[in-house]
């Protein structure tokens, strides 16, 4: 069994390369041997780079410079890379091998694991985070949240002494994040493992710590303390600094619901769906979304949720049946958007992935931002305008000249959101639009996807957020467990 770590850090701070302000800086704590802690902070605080820190994933001085020291036992992270397990904040990133069984034990190889005990370690692993699918299930079928249980699986199999999660429930539906919750406190307290959790779901994880770790985004912590003294205590200050607290609501309208009479924007009749277009996921569906009002999608990991939004967006073709768009939204090849050309589109459906980065095209996010309005010829003045807008109310603005693949997950999603809106499509179809955001940001994006419902706007959101389908007044549209191979 691998000893548990301690964690020190004396004034650490780091700034990548190419950028002017630090990630994280003037930060210092000891963190003791199979402490648990809770660790917070506004969207860009530098969460995620300081626990790429403390895996000691962040590279030399060619990819940025640090500034005091962090220590695992005494040592440079660097030191104790098979004694950390971390589950990074994009699951896709942490995929290595094509098959799920492979996955899991790839970590367990490289540390040297006797061959005869991986394979029960595998099973032990899948079976703890309730991923119930074969070893052979290729891993590029899988839901992201299927993923997100994956990359967790793999980490837990390591049994490593210094267990590291950024947003580890994230992309998961109720029962996915109850499960991956028991999951990490039945690893951590058999293994006595040391272990820091970033997590926006603050009430989900509370009871679990010992211990809450704010960062500030202007550097240093906000808080240290027991979970108790921090969320009692600073509460207010929290909250208005982008942290989550738990019992805290938001102070956010809430939408009525669509008539039932409303028109329909979009339409299915005997829908099936296919993401690759030889495997059926679902079939038979008949639905319609309201014109003029949000339509939400909800239902477990690998229901298929992503794969009918992109097929109600025209980005997948249907296996069978057919999806209509309003005739006033009518193409030149007709009504159905998958047989619509990219400009036609642009100009009718927009979308945000799951994964925010499969939209990114330019250098700059003020760019990025641009790419539509300039597709539309909008002039530059009105360009300009659209953009600074969007930077403002999305807390991009002092991000304007960073690369998008630079941002912090959560700034990634609104930036992938704020891209959509810039175009002013007449249906927007978003997939996980508030993942990762801290409360700020989850009350900017909710109010700006109202003021667009408001103004006539189609949203359909696929989400796992009950708050966003109370706030948005959303139909509903319920996906039953998983049939096939779901994403």
């Amino acid at each position: 069994m691998t000893r548990p770590g301690r964690i020190t850090a004396e004034g650490w701070g780091w700034r990548y390369a190419g950028r002017r302000a630090p990630a994280v800086h003037d930060v210092s704590f000891t963190i003791e041997p199979g402490e648990r802690v809770l660790l917070l902070g506004a969207s860009g605080a530098g969460k995620s780079t300081l626990l790429a820190g403390m895996a000691g994933l962040l590279g030399g001085a060619d990819e940025g410079d640090e500034t005091g020291a962090l220590r695992i036992d005494g040592e440079r992270p660097e030191a104790h890379r098979g004694r950390v397990g971390l589950v990074l904040q994009d699951p896709d990133a942490g995929l290595v091998l094509s098959k799920v069984g492979d996955d899991v034990a790839f970590g367990c190889e490289n540390l040297g694991v006797r061959a005869e005990e991986i394979p029960a370690r595998v099973a032990e692993a899948l079976d703890a985070v309730g991923l119930d699918v074969p070893l052979d299930r290729p891993t590029k079928a899988l839901s992201g949240g299927q993923k997100q249980r994956l990359a967790l699986a793999g980490v837990l199999a390591m049994r490593p002494g210094v267990v590291l999660l950024d947003e580890p429930t994230a992309n998961l539906d109720p029962d996915g994040v109850r499960d991956v919750r028991d999951a990490v406190e039945r690893a951590v307290r058999a293994a006595g493992a040391t272990l820091v959790v970033i997590e926006h779901r603050t009430a989900v994880w509370a009871d679990l710590m010992d211990r809450v770790i704010v960062v500030g985004a202007g550097g240093g912590l906000l808080a240290d303390g027991t979970p108790a003294e921090v969320f009692d205590r600073h509460g207010v200050e929290l909250a208005a600094a982008g942290v989550w607290v738990p019992g805290r609501p938001v102070e956010v309208p809430e939408l009525a619901p669509a008539p039932p009479d409303a028109a329909a924007a979009v339409a299915a009749s005997g829908l099936a769906l296919s993401r690759d277009g030889r495997t059926v996921v679902r079939a038979g569906l008949d639905l319609v979304v309201p014109r003029g009002a949000a339509t939400v999608v909800t239902g477990p990991n690998g229901a298929g949720k992503s794969t009918l939004a992109l097929t109600l967006a025209g980005l997948l073709p249907e296996a069978a049946g057919e999806v209509l768009a309003a005739p006033e939204l009518a193409g030149r090849s007709g009504r159905r958007p998958s047989r619509w050309t990219s400009r036609e589109l642009l100009t009718r459906i927009g979308t945000v992935f799951q994964e925010p980065e499969h939209q990114f095209l330019a250098s700059t996010v003020r760019d990025e931002l641009a790419i539509g309005p300039r597709s539309r010829r909008v002039d530059p003045a009105a360009t300009a305008r659209i953009v600074d807008e969007l930077l403002e109310r999305l807390h991009l603005a002092p991000l304007a000249a960073a690369n998008p693949f630079t941002l912090s997950g959560g700034q990634k999603r609104r930036l992938s959101v704020a891209t959509v809106l810039a175009d002013a499509p007449p249906v927007i179809v978003l997939d996980e639009p508030t993942f990762g955001q801290d409360r700020r940001g989850w009350i900017e994006l909710v109010r700006l996807l109202q003021s667009e419902i408001a103004g006539g706007t189609t949203v359909v959101a696929v989400t796992h957020d009950e708050d966003v389908r109370r706030h948005l007044g959303g139909h509903r549209i319920e996906l039953d467990a998983p049939v096939g191979v779901g994403s």
